[in-house]
């Protein structure tokens, strides 16, 4: 599977973005899809995943409540909605695939062995 991911850009504190992640190749909706990022001088770290087959969802704990994930396997995209950014949200956002990743793991980028190009998303004071 192919991913892009598109919608990064910049925004005010409390403001929101939404990014999409977009697939293309076979059985979709056997993959698990996540959201990582990374921000300047930083290592990357998970944001939130949604699993395969029933789409369970996940998120870290410093997005709850502030954003959501959203699957559509007839389009082959998952979204994350982030809403209330902080300037701490600046990053690069790379979408990732593993096809039936195991929920044990959906915070693990090295069991996801497709990625997105990134998308920068800059929030300003």
């Amino acid at each position: 599977v192919q991913l892009q991911a598109s919608g990064g850009g910049s925004v005010l504190a409390g403001g929101s973005r939404r990014l999409s992640c977009s697939a293309s190749g076979r059985f979709f909706i056997n993959y698990t899809v996540a959201w990582f990022r990374q921000a300047p001088g930083k290592e990357r770290e998970f944001v939130s995943a949604v699993k395969y087959g029933v789409g369970t969802i996940y998120y870290a704990d410093f997005v709850k409540g502030r954003f959501t994930i959203s699957r559509d396997n007839d389009k082959k995209t998952v979204d994350l909605q982030m809403n209330s950014l902080q300037p701490e949200d600046t990053a690069t956002y790379y979408c990732a695939a593993a096809s039936f990743l195991h929920g044990n793991y959906y915070n693990t980028e090295r069991y996801y062995n497709f990625w997105g190009q990134g998308t920068l998303v800059t929030v300003s004071s």
